[in-house]
């Protein structure tokens, strides 16, 4: 295969550029900076710490986005330049450095322009995440808790906070569930195509015969529900149940029942946090789960009639998207979009960028199948 003329390339890039900068409307990005700018300048801003957190929080990811496209805007403009250098002084080093440099430009335009597919009507929030073993006993509770490290890690590398709010512990090892969420914008949108069954191949650390073990945990990715969302809840539909929380091995952590679990009685859905010391936090943060599951059903109700009133059929949810195999090769491939990687390791330490995008790329395809 022919190598690309790097002036073509430069001008392909460019292109594209323009046309992210177009979707973004980096004039309407401005302005929201100024509004954000004004509101996180109020004297009061910090009477109400959760407001606050999201007004700041907003501010500096636009002020990140809008960097990163002028930042791109001037390297593409400076690597020009740096070929023209190459080739009028005929110097193959400059030559390799403009070589090295458009490589990295190539991998970040393509992750900026990802970030454009993400407009769905709840892309732009945080994401709420529920963790649950399946099949495969202690090593699917091992399993699901080596989940949990991976997509914590993945946050940590993004720079993205995270809150758990409650982990229920198996009695050998590992974890029946937890949920915590990624409280940075667009986390949803980031995230929602992790939602589905995910498989472990292995040889089991807890067969004493070393056999090769298949493990399954679930992972559900909802969005936050904002206040602007209309979710009617009827305290007569409610459980709510208390008890002391727990820690690993049934290790006590809390000497009082503040731990609170909430069943939904019309829809089965069961939440639970014990995360925090109070009881009437703990309430409040299972409350802020329940709620953003049942948007979750909501939204997906809605979604199957439009597909049913379109003739079309529905996608489950709940398959099995992708499978890490340790043994006796290494390779994690996603059965959707057929990304794969050859090193499990950095994939379970949370270098997951790759199969988050073709996950994005993927879903848009469909999406845009269905809306055709």
């Amino acid at each position: 295969m022919a190598a690309i003329d790097p002036a073509e390339e430069i001008s392909e890039l460019t292109g594209t550029l323009k046309g992210i900068q177009d979707v973004l409307d980096l004039d309407v990005m401005r302005k929201q900076i100024a509004e954000l700018e004004e509101q996180a300048a109020a004297p009061d801003l910090w009477n109400d710490p959760e407001q606050a957190q999201k007004v700041t929080s907003k501010l500096s990811h636009i002020q990140g986005e809008l960097n990163r496209v002028e930042n791109l805007v001037r390297r593409l403009e400076d690597i020009g330049v740096l070929y023209e250098l190459a080739e009028a002084e005929d110097d193959a080093e400059t030559r390799e450095e403009a070589g090295r440099e458009l490589t990295h430009l190539r991998t970040d335009v393509n992750a900026l322009e990802v970030r454009t597919l993400l407009s769905g009507p709840y892309d732009a929030r945080e994401a709420l995440i529920t963790i649950n073993s399946q099949a495969g006993g202690v090593d699917a509770a091992d399993w699901a808790q080596m989940l949990l490290r991976m997509y914590l890690r993945w946050a940590e590398r993004k720079g993205h906070s995270t809150e758990i709010y409650d982990t229920s512990y198996a009695e050998e090892a590992g974890i029946k569930s937890a949920t915590f969420v990624v409280k940075a914008p667009y986390a949803y949108g980031t995230l929602r195509g992790e939602h589905g069954t995910h498989r472990l191949v292995r040889i089991s650390p807890f067969d004493n015969q070393g056999r090769r073990q298949t493990s399954f945990a679930g992972v559900d990715v909802v969005p936050v529900v904002e206040q602007t969302d209309h979710i009617d809840i009827v305290e007569d539909d409610l459980r709510i149940d208390v008890y002391r929380s727990s820690g690993p091995g049934g290790q006590g952590v809390n000497t009082t029942d503040s731990a609170v679990r909430i069943t939904h009685l019309p829809t089965g859905i069961v939440v639970s946090c014990q995360n925090e010391r109070s009881q009437l936090q703990n309430r409040a943060s299972a409350m802020t789960v329940l709620q953003a599951k049942l948007l979750e059903r909501k939204r997906r109700e809605e979604a199957e009639k439009m597909s049913e009133l379109r003739g079309e059929s529905t996608t489950s949810w709940g398959t099995q998207i992708r499978n890490y195999v340790l043994h006796p090769y290494q390779i994690v491939k996603d059965l959707r979009t057929s990304v794969e990687a050859g090193n499990p390791s950095a994939v379970l330490d949370g270098d997951l960028d790759d199969f988050i995008e073709g996950e994005i790329r993927w879903t848009r395809r469909i999406e845009s199948g269905a809306a055709g």
